[in-house]
Formats: structure tokens, sequence, C-alpha cells
């Protein structure tokens, strides 16, 4: 048997079809069950009708359902390449139900030409990008360290990056009398012509204002 390659996906296989999938998803399944046991208060920026390279903390296993949640606009997302090797069972069931919510896989540790041709494939459909440039989830309330890849990408397919903070699910809840508050926030968006490093501590500063994160400092 031919062995799929998880990371090119081309322009067709972003199509109608994967934003109906998207909407059910969220609107059938995702708000009316997670909506027992959260509140979820969404904050959005005005944007232009165009692309744009939505990059966002990590916080859950939920967060690609917040970012559809708060964007409203269709979008593909770069998941990591280990969700896609589980050879069966439920982690097969994931991975497959990724792919039709318009996920690719990426790999981590080195950016690829399937992963970069995907990313602009993504964007020759008129879709949005969906990054966590922290590459896993963090759940320590901290912006700290992230992958630089995201910044590279959005030079290449020439879109700007919207911040977008998540905070509130660090921990999940299964009582429907507490119901914690889930906040989902956009920032300003970062043109791509800026300077990598202006970028990053640009979209760092955003998000740890957005969530009420703490702002590490960074290594030298």
């Amino acid at each position: 048997m031919e062995k799929i390659n998880h990371a090119r996906k081309y322009a067709k296989d972003f199509n109608i079809l994967t934003r109906l999938y998207q909407i059910y998803a969220l609107y059938i399944l995702y708000i009316p069950i997670f909506g027992l046991f959260y509140r979820f208060k969404c904050t959005r920026t005005k944007l232009e009708k165009k692309p744009y390279i939505f990059a966002a903390n990590h916080i859950s296993y939920c967060d690609p359902f917040l970012m559809n949640m708060v964007t409203i606009r269709p979008l593909a997302y770069m998941a990591k390449k280990e969700l896609y090797e589980v050879k069966g069972g439920f982690g097969k069931w994931v991975a497959k139900n990724i792919s039709r919510l318009g996920g690719f896989s990426v790999n981590r540790e080195k950016l690829e030409v399937s992963t970069i041709k995907t990313c602009k494939d993504v964007f020759n459909a008129n879709f949005n990008l969906c990054i966590f440039p922290q590459g896993g989830i963090r759940k320590n309330k901290k912006i700290e360290e992230i992958n630089k890849g995201f910044v590279v990408i959005a030079k290449m397919v020439k879109a700007d990056i919207v911040p977008v903070g998540l905070a509130g699910l660090e921990s999940y809840n299964w009582n429907i009398f507490k119901r914690p508050k889930v906040t989902l926030k956009m920032g300003t968006p970062i043109s791509h012509e800026l300077p990598q490093e202006e970028i990053i501590e640009n979209w760092r500063k955003q998000v740890a204002e957005l969530t009420g994160y703490e702002l590490a400092q960074l290594e030298n």
C-alpha cells in the first residue's frame, strides 16, 4: 500500500466540503457539548477581506475548534506529524478527522518542502492558515521560546499574522455547575514584511497581553 503524504495537500483539498465539515463539527458537535461545561467569550478584530495566518498560543487539544470559533473563517491547520503516525484505533480516527477538518502534518524539527507547498495552496484556495508557534501544548501560563517557522511561512506566502490569545482551558472541566470562562481574543495584524525578530517579539507581547500570561525572558 502506498504511503500517504499527510504533509502535502493541494488547493482542491481545501474546499466547500472542508468548510461545511468545520461548521458541522463546531456548531453541531463542539459548542452544544462543551457549552455545557464552559462559558466562551470571543473578542474579534475587524480584518480585511484577505487570507491571514492566525497564530495562537496552545493550551489544549480543543484549540483548533476554539480557533474556528473566534476567527469565523475557513481554516487549514498545521498538526504535528506524530498525530498521523498512529496505526489504528482511536488515534487513526483522530488523524482521519483532522484531515477532514483541513489539517495537514508538519515536522516540528524541520520545515519541509511539502509543507511549504501545502501552505501556498491553502492561500490559493482562499483559506486561512492556523498555526500554534509554541509547537506543543503549554499550560504554564508563560509565553516563552517559540518555533520561528511560522514567520518563515508568512514571508513565503506573503501573509500577515494575526495573534490570537487563548486562556481558560489549561485544565479540563466536566462539572456543569462550574462552567469556567474561556477567553478567545484576536490581536492586531502583524505585517509579514517586518524583520523576523520584530515579528516574533510583537507576537509574544500581544499574546501575553491578550491572555494575561507572563511574558518570559528569552534566553540569549
